[in-house]
């Protein structure tokens, strides 16, 4: 499997890349974006993008995950851009986040489960990323350096910090 990618057909890689990782794709979206239907939308768009851009994508098999995963995260971003937060920066969103995260939980769900999310949107986008992309996808530092295009010893020290911050957080909300 880690092999080149030797699809050219537009049709044909988005094909590999819904069935490959569209479910993954769209809890990764909805971990940034909280609400399903802007994880929708922001998946959609990644599909398109992932479409319109299949010929400049010519590589090992390895960097296919890490190409569509850095165009939803884009996707994801500029979403979060465009729709709510267009006069705030993307780290003072998560207060926003998890109020709307609280309102869209249904009234049975996982008390621990809300609070380890809303930690989460309590960190900056640059550590929520890393933290998601590492912990809920299970990516090693080099992949997720291919996806955002920083270095892995800053993800280390992101995921370090954000793990730190989550547990903190955990210990003062505790229920």
């Amino acid at each position: 499997m880690n092999g080149v990618i030797m699809l050219k057909d537009p049709k044909e890689i988005l094909e590999k890349a819904v069935e490959q990782y569209g479910n993954a794709l769209y809890w990764h979206i909805r971990r940034l974006v909280v609400g399903h239907d802007d994880a929708e939308d922001a998946l959609q768009e990644t599909f398109m993008k992932i479409y319109t851009k299949a010929s400049s994508f010519s590589g090992e098999e390895s960097s296919f995950r890490a190409w569509v995963y850095s165009i939803a995260t884009r996707e994801a971003l500029q979403l979060l851009r465009r729709r709510k937060h267009i006069f705030q920066s993307l780290d003072s969103v998560g207060g926003e986040l998890a109020e709307q995260m609280a309102a869209e939980s249904p009234s049975n769900a996982d008390r621990s489960a809300i609070l380890l999310q809303k930690a989460i949107l309590s960190l900056s986008t640059q550590q929520r990323i890393v933290f998601n992309l590492r912990y809920y996808d299970e990516l090693s530092y080099e992949q997720i350096a291919e996806i955002t295009g920083k270095s892995e010893g800053t993800l280390r020290t992101n995921y370090h910090y954000a793990t730190e911050k989550v547990k903190e957080y955990l210990k003062e909300h505790a229920i």
